[in-house]
């Protein structure tokens, strides 16, 4: 786990010196640049997990080949054993020389063969190009620039504006206070883009050929599983249990995080059972009862005879959160799980330096509540249009926020555009220029059921953009590096091509993996209404952060921002700070923005 950085622009020494040191957070073990052909520039900062030696330092060469990568590949064992046996020798133990072999011997082809998560930049010394590449979900983030024919890419978009006079995209602000995030590829620079999730690219120096190509979809092959409910039990099992074996290889301490919900609590039950010493887990207690879940975790923890840890969330710790963000996010995001994301990353970097995550079981095995809404309004999407129109405008009338939404929903002309609107903020206070593209308008079309067309939306859009962008940048606030076996490629596949009353039951969501976890662990202990990983910001912003929340949202600060209507954002302060409404999510993506604009250099 690392931070990468490229340039085909020859910057000063001092200032590649300066662009490193932007993100030494995210691999503080070893730092260095090195220039090739007069032509390139590869730096790294290492965070060193497999192979600690100098010798697997990076940028690192391997014949004509020089690369600098972030991540891992989990499968590189048996790459390397394949790859001696067709000649290739080897001087590390580590994964980044495999890579470098996998890509001489097979090129572009070589991404089909990886498990992991990953972005790299390759150059060849022998044919002038340059090759760079993300993982098939996009774990691993990799910003790029194209100006004057000169490529710039970096883990961070802060890196690459450094040097240089960027300016802010209107279109990317325009989608934050759509998604609260800035979806793929736009990045809060014009300048500066994000390669895809699943994307790869080339750059030829000797023609200036820049081209860009996403090499890996989702099989258009959901609910083709032939096997019976209990086969499909154990076939899961099985993939899982190796997921995990993988993603514990490392020689450095190793953990996992557990909520004490189903998919981490799953993930430290099969992990117990494949480590030679007691697993340690760790998890986050708030003050406030509606969202701490230690106590389940610690009731869950003694059951699997884990060493846990139970973090402390209190408002100052998530105060001192908020005004770091900007320099470990580097772009606007409002996903507000990022406190605590980071509070727990930084507390088990004490213990260990690599942590398991149950990231992604909600994705593959509809998990999300949302999935309930769905499913109970399907079939209000056969009613005409024009008959659904007057109810929502009755709802739309009523001083209800519940009610309001339900509106909301009532007023998508089909079940596509529900399932695409239900992550989408109504932000009242914001006008924007143009029209905010529908940048999940192709990931529907391809199946039938309506509960596998959200879980595809989750994967191919929501994942990518906020789920792997906050716990990436939480992680690597404290140099922790964090596996999620349920986004292994295998496992969410496979989770794909199982009928969906396997998946999803009458309202029982993830039966399958509830199952699985029940062969090892009690129904009791989790038979509960599921819990967002969150922190309390309605009440925040009503008591310990009022004064805080008055002082950043002042007329001055919100006319920072063309298209805010800073009359409705009072008025907006005033319903939530009553307890009227909930506007916690609107409020929240505004301070974001206000404090990245503040401290964006």
């Amino acid at each position: 786990m690392c931070g990468i950085y490229f340039s085909t622009k020859l910057y000063s020494a001092d200032l590649v010196k300066v662009k490193l040191e932007k993100i030494n957070f995210r691999g503080p073990d070893f730092s260095k640049f090195i220039r090739i052909d007069n032509q390139v520039i590869l730096g790294h900062n290492r965070l060193a997990i497999i192979d600690l030696d100098e010798r697997s330092n990076q940028p690192f060469s391997y014949l004509n080949l020089h690369i600098v990568f972030n991540g891992e590949i989990y499968n590189y064992k048996t790459l390397k054993s394949e790859l001696s046996k067709l000649g290739y020798s080897f001087t590390t133990n580590s994964d980044t020389e495999v890579l470098c072999a996998l890509y001489h011997k097979y090129g572009k082809a070589c991404l089909s063969k990886l498990n992991g998560m990953f972005a790299f930049v390759i150059y060849d010394s022998a044919s002038k190009t340059i090759f760079g590449a993300r993982d098939r979900f996009g774990k691993k983030p990799l910003y790029f620039s194209l100006v004057n024919n000169e490529l710039e890419c970096a883990s961070q978009p802060s890196q690459i504006a450094i040097g240089n006079q960027f300016k802010i995209s209107e279109q990317a602000v325009e989608a934050f206070f759509t998604y609260r995030y800035i979806p793929e590829p736009l990045c809060i620079y014009d300048e500066i883009s994000k390669l895809g999730a699943g994307c790869c690219f080339s750059f030829n120096l000797n023609n200036r050929e820049f081209i860009i190509e996403k090499y890996y979809h989702l099989p258009n092959n959901s609910e083709t599983y032939k096997g019976s409910y209990s086969e499909a039990l154990e076939e899961l099992e099985d993939l899982l249990t190796d997921a995990i074996k993988l993603r514990m290889l490392a020689d450095v301490p190793l953990g996992c995080f557990l909520s004490g919900g189903i998919d981490s609590s799953t993930i430290a039950a099969l992990a117990s059972r494949n480590s030679a010493e007691q697993l340690k887990t760790f998890s986050v207690k708030f003050d406030l009862e509606d969202y701490d879940e230690s106590p389940y975790a610690t009731n869950t923890a003694g059951y699997l005879k884990t060493n846990h840890t139970n973090i402390p969330c209190k408002i100052t710790d998530g105060i001192a959160v908020i005004e770091s963000l900007n320099k470990y996010y580097d772009e606007p995001f409002a996903d507000s799980s990022a406190i605590p994301s980071v509070l727990l990353a930084m507390a088990t970097k004490t213990k260990v330096t690599v942590a398991l995550s149950g990231d992604g079981g909600d994705e593959g095995f509809l998990g999300y509540n949302f999935y309930d809404w769905i499913y109970k309004a399907h079939s209000v999407f056969n009613i005409p249009y024009g008959l659904r129109q007057p109810l929502a405008i009755m709802l739309n009338s009523l001083p209800n926020d519940r009610l309001q939404k339900i509106a909301n929903q009532l007023k998508q002309k089909s079940l596509d555009d529900f399932i695409t609107n239900i992550y989408r903020l109504k932000s009242e206070f914001y006008t924007p220029k143009n029209n905010v593209p529908i940048f999940e308008k192709d990931i529907l079309i391809n199946n039938n059921h309506y509960l596998q067309k959200a879980s595809d939306y989750n994967i191919n859009f929501w994942l990518a953009n906020d789920s792997n962008v906050k716990v990436d940048r939480a992680s690597m606030s404290a140099s922790l590096e964090v596996r999620s076996p349920f986004l292994d490629y295998r496992v969410i596949e496979f989770a794909r091509t199982l009928p969906i009353e396997y998946r999803y039951q009458k309202g029982n969501k993830k039966r399958i993996l509830k199952d699985l976890l029940y062969k090892y662990a009690p129904r009791e202990l989790f038979d509960r209404p599921k819990k967002g990983f969150g922190v309390p910001l309605d009440n925040w912003f009503r008591k310990e952060l009022k004064e805080y929340l008055n002082d950043t949202l002042t007329k001055e600060n919100l006319n920072l921002i063309e298209g805010i209507n800073s009359d409705v954002v009072k008025q907006k302060l005033k319903e939530h700070q009553s307890g009227k409404y909930n506007h916690s999510a609107v409020i929240w993506n505004l301070l974001v923005m206000i404090n990245w604009i503040k401290n964006k250099s």
